[in-house]
């Protein structure tokens, strides 16, 4: 018979106990798995399987077994909440990574009364019972999906509370501004005739403007997301040879065929720790064939989605009409084959050869530029923006506070458009008046976590 430990209702999901693979197992066969599993009478458990409990935070050797079968030798690491990662009671089984090892203790973690857990459900926990911000709950999940040096280190800072710390002091600005809003409004005799010259009104605007020049700044977002890069230009220009030459491999079909690429290629590249997508489109140009007419239209969406458009043009050939794409994308002119170029390059263009590696020195510097230019001197090492979400409540924090700083707004028309920025700000935490944002907001953020986390 199970264990009664998880009768608790719906309503108390923490206290019951959760268990999921932290590492290991899937398709790719591993020789350690790590069995997470966390809640109230965790060490109940933990005693069923493994004996008596081990010493806290220390790893100890022992023998898993349930009714009378044994499951495998592990190390068990026994973590007592508060301390642990969600709060609660929890403990670690560093397993023998077989199938039939993580299958097994599965089933008796099942048969004791604990559940799988959901995506997320490990630090959705830790969220409730205040180990974390949801700043800090969303920078986990970005840290796991790291894929560059620049990701690694903005989603660490964010998990160490550089972006919390942020939101915090503007919480903090706002609620004493709010505070003596307040008492201009009980006691108006003590308040300035001329609005203007408030010392209050002029630290109102003065957080709108530095929270302006936080909502100014992409970078955050640009690094978790990554930089798109579509080479476009007209067929036979050099697009795939560029591709392949950047990313060192033949990714592309080359051919002196014009049309040889009808579809859209994309690759994965580092560059200066930023993650940025290479996109190798289909050659620009009226058609009648209907697949490459397809290509065509493919290679017209990936334009609108660029952040950096590098538009090859061969020997002979003149620049494109730049109405014809996306002002918000970086437009670079590339002047493909340069020892077959004459006369001089137009403004912000450049000239590379993909014959050598000295040859696209002068795109690969641009780029760097580029990056510099969005992401800043050390990309992921200043606290920024990585979500529409926090773009989304910070945009509305500042919106009711360039109204609180209206000269012409009324006293309690202003107090309430404070009261309405500080609670958009506390959405940017995931608090509301100390209290968590509605549950179904939550889901759908924890939805992006893997299964362990």
């Amino acid at each position: 018979m199970p264990l009664e430990i998880n009768s608790q209702s719906a309503s108390s999901p923490s206290k019951e106990i959760i268990f999921a693979l932290a590492s290991g197992g899937g398709a790719l066969r591993q020789p350690i798995a790590v069995m997470r599993v966390s809640g109230k009478n965790a060490g109940i458990v933990l005693e069923k399987l493994a004996g008596p409990l081990p010493k806290p935070r220390m790893a100890s050797l022992r023998l898993l077994a349930h009714r009378g079968e044994k499951l495998d030798q592990a190390l068990v690491i026994w973590m007592p909440g508060p301390n642990s990662y969600t709060g609660e009671d929890s403990f670690e089984l560093h397993l023998h990574g077989a199938s039939a090892v993580i299958e097994g203790v599965g089933e008796a973690l099942s048969d004791l009364g604990a559940r799988p857990a959901e995506a997320g459900e490990f630090t959705k926990r830790a969220l409730h019972n205040g180990k974390m911000d949801l700043l800090q709950a969303e920078a986990i999940c970005d840290l796991v999906e790291a894929e560059s040096s620049a990701q690694r280190r903005q989603a660490l800072g964010q998990v160490e509370g550089g972006l919390s710390r942020l939101s915090q002091n503007w919480q903090m600005q706002m609620t004493k501004l709010l505070a003596r809003l307040e008492a201009q409004a009980d006691f108006p005799e003590d308040t300035e005739d001329d609005i203007s010259e408030n010392p209050l009104l002029k630290e109102i605007q003065a957080l709108y403007q530095e929270i302006q020049s936080h909502l100014s700044s992409h970078s955050g977002e640009i690094l978790r997301e990554g930089l798109t890069i579509v080479l476009a230009g007209a067929p036979n220009a050099g697009k795939s040879s560029l591709l392949n030459a950047l990313a060192e491999r033949e990714a592309a079909i080359v051919a002196p065929i014009a049309g040889t690429t009808r579809d859209a290629i994309s690759l994965d590249w580092t560059l200066n720790g930023v993650k940025t997508k290479l996109v190798d489109t289909a050659g620009l140009r009226e058609t009648e064939d209907l697949i490459e007419k397809e290509g065509v239209k493919r290679a017209k969406n990936w334009l609108q989605q660029a952040d950096v458009i590098l538009y090859l043009i061969a020997p002979r050939e003149t620049a494109p009409n730049l109405s014809e794409f996306p002002k918000e994308a970086i437009f670079i002119p590339v002047y493909s084959k340069s020892d077959l170029h004459q006369g001089e390059l137009p403004e912000n263009a450049i000239s590379l050869s993909v014959k050598s590696p000295e040859g696209l020195k002068p795109l690969k510097n641009k780029l760097e530029e580029i990056i510099l230019k969005l992401c800043g001197k050390k990309p992921g090492n200043v606290a920024t923006l990585t979500r529409p979400r926090h773009r989304h409540a910070l945009t509305k924090a500042s919106e009711h506070l360039e109204m609180a700083s209206d000269e012409s707004l009324m006293m309690e028309l202003r107090t309430e458009e404070m009261r309405l920025a500080l609670q958009e700000m506390g959405r940017l935490s995931g608090k509301i008046g100390g209290r968590l944002d509605p549950e179904k907001i939550l889901d759908q953020i924890f939805s992006e976590f893997c299964i362990g986390k």
